[in-house]
């Protein structure tokens, strides 16, 4: 199950379209996803959408931390690369760090849909992801051949060991440029948070377009020399 060169190059729009046509279902099922698991209760809704909001900052953190190994120039880059073999920092512990963060983001908005808007925003960023990675992975195994089969056998695919499968290779991070490049996730934690906290529809909307907009400067990050 591989991503097609159009899906891998325009990924962004792709997880953009999604997570449209998610919250787009609301029209079709009016029940809040949130809502439905604490069966309507305020305090259960604020708590489970702050429990998202956690969940929107770890995601950012992680794509951080791989960004700074990885560089964020590689990260948003409309071509495959796999003419190197990251093992260093988060991909010690798993393989695609980057792919696990955009998929707690799905979780944490897939909260703030309707019950319909949650299956396919996170079961259709999964399928995608899964395509992707299969894409990059093939790359990976003609390009590096031995050495990545020994990295995937060790280390896992999405679900992070909790202690390193491989050892450090002594990569430096480069933090700014990371930082930088995931401005864009930052900001959807942070919009993730206030709305858990008030509500307020607009507070959403408007780190939500700080995001959108922050994520194509990040395009153009480059690793500090």
């Amino acid at each position: 199950m591989q991503a097609t060169e159009f899906e891998f190059r325009n990924r962004f729009w792709v997880i953009a379209a999604l997570f449209f046509a998610g919250f787009s279902c609301s029209f079709l099922d009016h029940q809040n996803a949130a809502s439905a698991l604490v069966r309507g209760s305020e305090t259960g809704v604020h708590l489970v959408l702050g429990a998202g909001a956690l969940l929107a900052a770890l995601a950012a953190a992680v794509r951080t931390w791989a960004s700074a190994y990885l560089h964020t120039e590689v990260v948003k880059d409309h071509a495959l690369h796999a003419d190197r073999l990251v093992a260093d920092g988060p991909y010690r512990h798993l393989r695609n760090p980057l792919y696990l963060g955009t998929l707690l983001l799905a979780v944490c908005f897939g909260l703030m849909a309707s019950r319909l808007g949650f299956v396919v925003i996170v079961g259709g960023l999964l399928i995608f992801v899964l395509r992707l990675i299969g894409r990059e992975e093939a790359a990976l195994a003609q390009t590096q051949g031995g050495a990545f089969d020994a990295y995937r056998a060790r280390v896992p695919r999405l679900w992070p060991a909790l202690l390193p499968r491989v050892p450090a290779s002594g990569a430096r991070p480069q933090w700014r440029q990371a930082f930088v490049g995931e401005l864009a996730m930052w900001a959807f934690a942070i919009g993730a948070a206030a709305f858990a906290a008030t509500f307020e529809p607009r507070l959403l909307y408007a780190f939500l377009i700080l995001g959108f907009l922050g994520y194509f400067p990040g395009t153009r990050a480059k690793p500090a020399s």
